[in-house]
């Protein structure tokens, strides 16, 4: 019988549960279990490709082509599983599903109500997930908070989870905050109380509860919440604050964490083998070189919207023995004066994805300062197109060159909108998504990075590459080295004068893995640590 693990949270939001369902996952593979991973989110977006990057982060993009919560990409990091569109499902979607076959008439006259119809669409998408990639166990995630009256219908629904495969077959897991008062120097357990009252109001009473806090806990504390909280004593579980975010498996699983699951879900396995990942984080904390890697982009106020970026460079560093220091730099405040000042410092640049025409103009001073001084350069999405309209401004001698994105009326638009974009007026899930096959130019930096000659990258865009420019471009310095099989499509560029200047239209950074970083991001630290850039003059 598959077994179904629910996260859920209490007395704040942003309290690391999708890391503690990441590393549980981790942990239960390492035990030679097939786990698949799912967050449930309550706002009323269909999905979050819609979403400001400043109030929910990055949007991740699976396989299939979903948008989904950034949660998904810990899941896929720690994990190692390609997720899939069953792996993430808010209440929009879930209204979505159910008003649609309401106007079909698929609920033959009955009245549509939360329960059971809402809970029913939900569990579906519970056991779809198992279902697809037939998994042992499935981690579900609630987001929000216990409480949240837009959460009411998830939690009733996993409450019904429960008695359908039954109790034996279903673990909930409740990730609180413990407090610690300076004032009278202690820890406060009362929050985590009232947060599992309230849970367990609504027919959920918790079998393990995970304590967050930012120091260790004293032992009469865990033995309060185990008492009040009506769980075992080994049920209650620190889960402190780390310097490195890949030790928080190793460190629930010094509490017998996984141990403490499979008993409760009267699972026999062998022990989690966690050796390698041991080895991953002892290989972190010895990186002995450092490299300065500036990430200019347009939404460097909040690094959740760059997260996978940021991670992935960081797996680069893992594999070059180097700590990656970031450097997030305003794109708006990036100008042909202040340049040089802000970036002269720095061993390699980095533009990610984004949309819009904010910060633009700063984008391209930093692409032309990278080429121009065969500094490290790495575009990704945006950012090849900006690695696009900077050789066209400076490299080709169009000066108006741009994207028609930013100038639809522009006569030079060496970046255009996709010829099946052209018609789509819905914003929502319309882009190319998910992943699509490019072909690679075997003399090239491409090429050697991945060793292959075809690959496949997960996609989120509406403009490309203008071919009716590809052969000035090629002529002049600057090669079009991965192409869709067709050759329709233009996948990466790369400036042939510089050591490293790769601009790709994909998103390399949903694959990599802290124990196997993704081979462009793993070429562009190498490069950068060899870069000397501080002798460098604009």
């Amino acid at each position: 019988m598959r077994k179904y693990i629910f996260v859920t949270g209490g007395v704040v939001s942003g309290l690391g549960k999708g890391i503690t369902a990441a590393s549980l996952g981790r942990l239960l593979k390492e035990r030679g279990l097939k786990v698949m991973a799912q967050k449930m989110d309550p706002y009323i977006n269909v999905d979050c490709g819609t979403m400001s990057p400043y109030q929910h982060g990055e949007v991740f993009v699976t396989e299939d082509g979903a948008e989904t919560d950034l949660d998904l990409g810990h899941y896929e990091r720690f994990i190692n599983e390609d997720l899939n569109r069953f792996s993430n499902l808010t209440s929009g979607k879930v209204y979505w599903n159910v008003l649609n076959k309401e106007r079909k008439g698929e609920y033959l006259g009955e009245t549509v109500q939360v329960i059971p119809h809402i809970t029913q669409e939900i569990k579906d998408f519970i056991y779809a997930v198992g279902d697809e990639d037939d998994a042992d166990v499935v981690i579900s995630e609630i987001g929000g908070t216990t409480g949240d009256i837009e959460s009411q219908p998830f939690l009733e629904a996993i409450r019904q989870v429960s008695l359908e495969v039954g109790k034996e077959n279903c673990l909930f897991i409740h990730v609180t905050l413990v407090p610690y008062i300076k004032s009278s120097g202690e820890h406060k357990s009362k929050p985590t109380q009232h947060s599992v009252k309230e849970v367990q109001s609504l027919g959920i009473a918790p079998d393990i509860i995970v304590c967050r806090s930012d120091e260790p806990l004293d032992e009469t504390i865990l033995k309060k919440i185990s008492l009040f909280c009506n769980v075992k004593p080994d049920c209650v579980i620190q889960n402190i604050t780390l310097p490195i975010l890949y030790e928080a498996p190793l460190m629930l699983e010094d509490a017998n964490f996984s141990d403490i699951v499979c008993r409760e879900l009267n699972l026999t396995t062998p022990k989690a083998d966690i050796s390698k990942w041991r080895a991953l984080v002892q290989r972190i904390k010895n990186c002995d070189k450092h490299v300065d890697i500036a990430l200019v982009g347009k939404y460097v106020k909040l690094h959740d919207a760059y997260l996978s970026v940021a991670e992935a460079l960081k797996h680069g560093g893992y594999e070059n023995d180097a700590e990656v220091e970031i450097h997030w730099i305003d794109s708006e405040q990036l100008t042909k004066d202040t340049v040089a000042e802000k970036l002269s410092e720095m061993d390699g640049i980095i533009l990610p994805g984004g949309f819009g025409d904010r910060g633009i103009e700063g984008m391209v001073e930093a692409c032309h300062y990278a080429r121009v001084n065969n500094i490290p350069y790495f575009g990704i999405c945006l950012g090849m197109q900006i690695a696009t309209i900077e050789f066209a401004r400076y490299g080709l001698g169009l000066s108006d060159a741009n994207s028609s994105e930013f100038t639809p009326d522009g006569l030079n638009n060496v970046i255009d909108l996709m010829d099946s974009q052209i018609s789509v007026d819905h914003k929502g899930g319309t882009m190319r998504l998910g992943a699509y096959p490019c072909h690679i130019k075997k003399e090239s930096k491409l090429y050697e990075a991945y060793k292959k000659d075809d690959i496949q990258e997960r996609h989120r865009h509406r403009y490309e590459f203008n071919n009716k420019y590809r052969d000035d471009f090629i002529s002049n310095g600057m090669d079009i080295v991965g192409t869709s099989p067709d050759e329709l499509l233009v996948e990466s560029i790369e400036f042939t004068d510089n050591k490293f200047h790769i601009g790709v239209q994909y998103h390399p950074e949903f694959k990599s893995r802290p124990n196997k970083a993704h081979p462009l991001f793993r070429e562009f630290i190498k490069h950068s640590l060899k870069n000397n850039c501080n002798k460098l003059f604009f």
